[in-house]
């Protein structure tokens, strides 16, 4: 039997495709085996948000070949795509995908030698179809994503993303349904709808939009949570959330990006709205969902962010109060308009806003989880932690561990909240 090993970087729509290769892989009749032991085909699926991503994206590749030398390395997404000639040059590398094709991978990896390379990446600009992997199982037992959307049409100008992933694809709502229903019926409890730009779902079908996905599919009956992936802040209007509020399976956990709280930064990024729309959006969710979960995204040392601007990121940081927030410095991706500045910020500014960052952001994270202890509240355990607690989340996605001496993997459980420390709360099953 053939061993095939795969290598994942980044967001949740690579681990969603790289799932969806696995099981064309296994459907073929080979194993599948960690990367980190021998194998006749590895597959990386690169990312290519920061330069961090790339070098880690090329470490994987020359650390496949070490392992086999007689293996094929196929290596397919961003980084492939935006970088197909160079990802190519890299030595033991037999096969470059970039973002499509990938439904076709094992019969190419079959077709390759491991002394030749071959480079079948395109332009993906005038891709207008949504490439079809699905999946049948997942990694996690407990909650399983769904990638329903495909590209962005956004072009902020510090992202790379739309020249990886090309124009909006959308996943025709049918489908969709019928692998959540498929996913039910094998036992997952906890869906995660995922896309390039979640948002944009349905705009080139017409027939759909990701509002009638959520109502239709909250009328799965084995299917108990909902939960929507990082979404554009302009989508999350009053008329949109007047309509989800229905979906009684929805999660109250709603990911907005912001990337900075300076309205002329935001300018400079592109991005598509104003500090005061951003706040006007997160007053809408709190009427509409009391309980509900504000995480974000927040980017520092953007080509030309001054001191004052900087500080207004952190003055709206506290204002809005996020319930969480993933902090990440500026990195120039050759071929976005923000890497031709000339203003570009050193790298010791950079680090030293993060921490700031980190420090406000952490600080309201533990104001909010502090609102729940005393409480309690349903929690999906989906793995054993430490010392015979498990670990769980609640719908408004609070990290809770608790003790069981028995094996609650996959099961919903009430939860009284005693205690929180560090982002965790300790809880009791009641």
């Amino acid at each position: 039997m053939k061993r095939a090993a795969f290598g994942t970087l980044g967001c949740k729509v690579n681990q969603y495709e790289t799932e969806a290769m696995e099981e064309l892989f296994l459907k073929k009749g080979y194993s599948l085996v960690s990367f980190d032991e021998e194998a006749d085909v590895y597959v990386i699926n690169t990312c290519s948000v920061t330069n961090m991503s790339d070098r880690k994206s090329r470490q994987m590749i020359r650390r496949a070949k070490k392992k086999n030398p007689e293996a094929i390395v196929a290596v397919t997404g961003c980084y492939a795509q935006t970088a197909a000639e160079d990802v190519a040059k890299i030595e033991g590398v037999n096969l470059v995908l970039g973002t499509k094709d990938r439904k076709n991978i094992v019969e190419l990896c079959e077709a390759a030698s491991p002394h030749t390379q071959s480079c079948l990446v395109g332009s993906i600009m005038d891709t207008h179809e949504f490439e079809a992997l699905t999946i049948t199982r997942y990694t996690d037992r407990t909650r399983a994503f769904i990638k329903i959307q495909e590209g962005c049409n956004q072009f902020c100008s510090y992202c790379i993303i739309p020249y990886a992933r090309g124009p909006v694809r959308s996943r025709p709502e049918a489908e969709v349904l019928s692998e959540i229903r498929r996913l039910a019926d094998n036992g997952y409890k906890e869906i995660i709808l995922v896309g390039i730009h979640v948002a944009s779902y349905g705009v080139d079908l017409g027939d759909t939009s990701l509002e009638q996905l959520l109502v239709k599919t909250e009328q799965i009956s084995k299917i108990e949570r909902i939960r929507l992936s990082s979404i554009e802040p302009m989508t999350l209007n009053r008329a949109f959330i007047d309509k989800i509020r229905v979906c009684k399976k929805l999660c109250h956990h709603f990911h907005i990006s912001l990337q900075s709280g300076s309205d002329e930064t935001l300018r400079r990024m592109n991005r598509k709205y104003t500090t005061a729309q951003f706040k006007d959006i997160v007053t809408g969710i709190r009427e509409a969902f009391e309980d509900a979960a504000i995480t974000t995204d927040i980017m520092v040392g953007f080509a030309g962010e001054s001191e004052e601007e900087f500080n207004e990121t952190l003055r709206f940081i506290d204002e809005i109060s996020f319930s969480d927030a993933h902090v990440f410095q500026y990195s120039p991706r050759r071929g976005t308009p923000a890497a031709k500045r000339p203003d570009q910020i050193s790298p010791e500014v950079k680090e030293a806003r993060s921490k700031l960052v980190i420090e406000h952001t952490k600080k309201s994270r533990d104001e909010f989880i502090g609102r729940f202890v005393g409480k309690t509240l349903p929690v999906l355990f989906e793995q054993p932690a430490r010392d015979g607690l498990f670990e769980g989340k609640t719908g408004n996605y609070i990290t809770v561990h608790a003790p069981s001496k028995t094996d609650i993997s996959g099961e919903i459980k009430d939860v009284f909240l005693k205690s929180a420390s560090d982002g965790i709360i300790i809880g009791e099953i009641v």
